[in-house]
């Protein structure tokens, strides 16, 4: 038996969308602390990391790091318009057609702004 269908339901989708942003916050913070003790170990480090053979560099390691870090504030930022998408009224109300979005789609991706025809506009 399918389970209820919250995405229809505002009070459902804005405890959905405030979990998925603790949760973004908390990862945000850990990435930043994470980038604080690459950096700190770099600079406390006598190691010629571009010529080790054995591992990967410290520059790559930090590269790696910044852009998880970037993709989760983006996500956080998205979740933070949706949230105020429900506060305005407009949550799971397409952008581009002003038609209701699927409950589908916004189960699936819960900070959709636009229905299925109108992605990528």
């Amino acid at each position: 038996m399918p389970g209820p269908d919250r995405s229809s339901d505002p009070a459902g989708a804005v405890a959905r969308l405030h979990e998925e942003r603790a949760a973004l916050r908390a990862r945000t913070s850990q990435l930043d602390d994470d980038m604080a003790a690459l950096i700190a170990a770099s600079r406390d480090s006598n190691a010629d990391d571009e010529h080790d053979p054995e591992g990967q560099t410290i520059a790559y390691e930090r590269s790696q790091l910044s852009a998880v870090t970037s993709q989760t504030r983006d996500h956080l930022e998205e979740v933070e318009a949706a949230l105020a998408r429900v506060a305005a009224g407009t949550y799971g109300i397409c952008e581009v057609c002003h038609r209701p979005i699927d409950p589908e789609r916004l189960e699936a991706r819960p900070t959709a702004r636009t229905c299925v025809h109108h992605v990528g506009a």
